[in-house]
């Protein structure tokens, strides 16, 4: 956890743009956004991706989905994409679990 990049945000370690905090989650801006909205949902327990939740996780998983509609009803985004990468080969860069929440333009399918 010490070379975490969002451990050290959760830390204090590195500042982020706060969206949306509760007890085991914190959201934040994307230093690098893919959409004019970009914001990133992260629970504050390190969990390095999907593949290592266990079911004493399952209570956070739910909350990273309900922070996520709170984020998109409080910026009035009523499209939105969510997305979570799972694994080097998916996309995923940094290995603390997160879900992307995506808006503010037209998305397209397949992403990428």
């Amino acid at each position: 956890m010490e070379h975490c990049l969002f451990c050290k945000i959760l830390e204090g370690k590195i500042s982020s743009e706060k969206v949306y905090e509760e007890k085991n989650i914190y959201a934040f801006c994307d230093i690098h956004p893919a959409a004019p909205y970009h914001v990133l949902i992260v629970p504050k327990k390190h969990i390095p991706s999907i593949s290592e939740i266990t079911d004493v996780d399952q209570s956070i998983l739910g909350n990273l989905f309900t922070v996520a509609q709170k984020i998109a009803a409080q910026e009035k985004f009523s499209d939105y994409r969510l997305v979570i990468n799972n694994g080097k080969n998916a996309g995923q860069t940094v290995f603390h679990l997160h879900v992307h929440l995506l808006a503010g333009r037209s998305l397209t399918w397949p992403p990428g």
